[in-house]
């Protein structure tokens, strides 16, 4: 397959809901790690010839990036931000390294951890205007179109792709590879561009305000009725009938 590919991963400087404790462990999310090991799909040497990872980070270490420069990629572009990342900005920095890096294929994790948002794949396609695959489940490359596996309510899906594409991962794509000592130690000299988002002319100003975030209700005991009279009664108690 012609041409370069990019993989994303992130890993922002705090939950946005708060929910990260200051002392978490920094860790690839989930879904970016199968991206990640996405770009070694169906044993294509050549789609692994000019893998670029993109770090799109809040934090001024790049543990993660340097993860995933452990586990192949050859450089990695990481975007220094201290915002609250949403969906939307992030998709529009990612769209601003595709014009400058021009990759044949965009693979993204499906959905981050935190906040299980499911967007920034859908949207970079959009602001690109590029085909997307996904869920994927199975990568082919074809030349100068993949065909993408998705993972739907009904089943799998086939699907044929002119690249450029965009691809986000779901979790049966392949196995994530592992850092060997020796790669993790050839890392820490690989090439890693420090950008920001008004690189890209992107504000990063959220969109969004979290008024409120709270445990759900403990769940109360329940009980046993003897009779369906009164479990009628019961209800009738709790207001869940008239």
């Amino acid at each position: 397959m012609a041409g370069a590919h990019l993989s994303t991963l992130a890993h922002p400087p705090h939950r946005r809901h708060g929910l990260r404790t200051p002392d978490e462990a920094a860790a690839l999310d989930i879904f970016d790690a199968w991206s990640e090991r996405g770009t070694n799909y169906a044993g294509h040497s050549d789609v692994e010839a000019n893998w670029r990872s993109l770090g799109q980070v809040g934090e001024r270490q790049p543990v993660t990036l340097r993860t995933a420069l452990a586990m192949g990629a050859d450089r990695g572009i990481l975007v220094l931000t201290d915002a609250s990342t949403e969906s939307l900005a992030v998709a529009k920095v990612l769209a601003g390294i595709a014009a400058e890096e021009s990759p044949g294929l965009i693979i993204l994790g499906k959905q981050a951890i935190d906040d299980d948002a499911n967007q920034t794949g859908q949207m970079l396609a959009g602001l690109l205007g590029w085909g997307q695959g996904t869920f994927a489940s199975k990568l082919d490359p074809q030349g100068d179109t993949v065909a993408v596996t998705r993972e739907i309510d009904g089943g799998l899906e086939t699907v044929a792709l002119k690249l450029p594409a965009v691809v986000t991962t779901d979790l049966r794509l392949n196995e994530p590879r592992y850092a060997s000592l020796p790669n993790i130690m050839k890392a820490k000299s690989k090439p890693i561009a420090a950008k920001t988002p008004a690189d890209y002319g992107v504000d990063m100003t959220p969109r969004l305000t979290t008024i409120k975030v709270s445990e759900p209700a403990k769940r109360q005991a329940g009980i046993k009725v003897k009779s369906v009279d009164e479990l009628v009664a019961k209800l009738k108690e709790m207001g869940a009938v008239t």
